[in-house]
């Protein structure tokens, strides 16, 4: 299967990237990026982009795909809500129709948030477009489109958040991981178990798509 990443340099893109860069049954992994990923494999062919709103030069290449993982996303604090709508809704619309348009059968996963609101009516307006985003990726004409909606995400592989605190909170709460998996397992995941779940979903399907951190731990050890 050849698939493509959306946003590989981040936290949760990496670990995406790594998985299926480790699993034979993905021939070629393509990504599309604003800056290198720093990863060299013979599998990986990567794209450098600095305006994602302008695709055109990159349509042949999109061709052939049987899966795009869309992890690319951005914080909402300090945003106003036609900025953070312009990035989550709109971008992501604009990437997911040009994919559905080339690749019809092809699966689609949407790394969304634990909160989202699907009725886009909630006071939270991070909520709110996040919710729209998955209904409208929900209505394109995908073979399988799967919104993850994590909760808490451990890094593992020697992956680094890019924001400086997080990575001091993820090198706390590491050693204390196993714990919270046993005393909490339907919200916490790693970076690891959402690549493997998105592998599963695009190697496999699944009836649920709307996929938790339950479900998401459950389709990881499924791959």
């Amino acid at each position: 299967m050849k698939i493509i990443i959306f946003g590989s340099t981040g936290m949760v893109g990496k670990g995406i990237l790594l998985e299926c860069l480790d699993d034979r049954r993905i021939d070629k992994v393509l990504v599309v990026n604003r800056s290198q990923v720093g990863i060299t494999n013979p599998k990986l062919k990567e794209f450098i982009q600095q305006d994602l709103f302008d695709l055109s030069n990159l349509r042949e290449e999109f061709n052939g795909l049987g899966a795009c993982f869309f992890p690319l996303g951005v914080s909402v604090i300090g945003m106003s809500e036609e900025a953070y709508t312009r990035i989550t809704h709109d971008l992501t619309l604009y990437i997911a129709k040009m994919m559905a348009e080339l690749n019809p059968g092809m699966v689609f996963t949407y790394v969304s948030g634990v909160g989202t609101d699907s009725t886009e009516n909630g006071r939270s307006m991070w909520a709110r477009v996040k919710g729209k985003t998955e209904n409208d990726l929900m209505k394109l004409p995908f073979k399988g489109a799967y919104m993850f909606r994590p909760g808490y995400i451990q890094p593992l592989r020697g992956i680094k958040s890019k924001t400086g605190w997080y990575n001091a909170l993820y090198i706390i709460f590491k050693p204390l991981y196993p714990l919270m998996k046993a005393l909490s397992p339907k919200t916490v995941t790693t970076t690891t178990d959402v690549g493997k779940a998105m592998i599963y979903c695009a190697l496999n399907g699944d009836e649920k798509k709307v996929v938790d951190v339950e479900e998401i731990n459950r389709m990881a050890e499924l791959v």
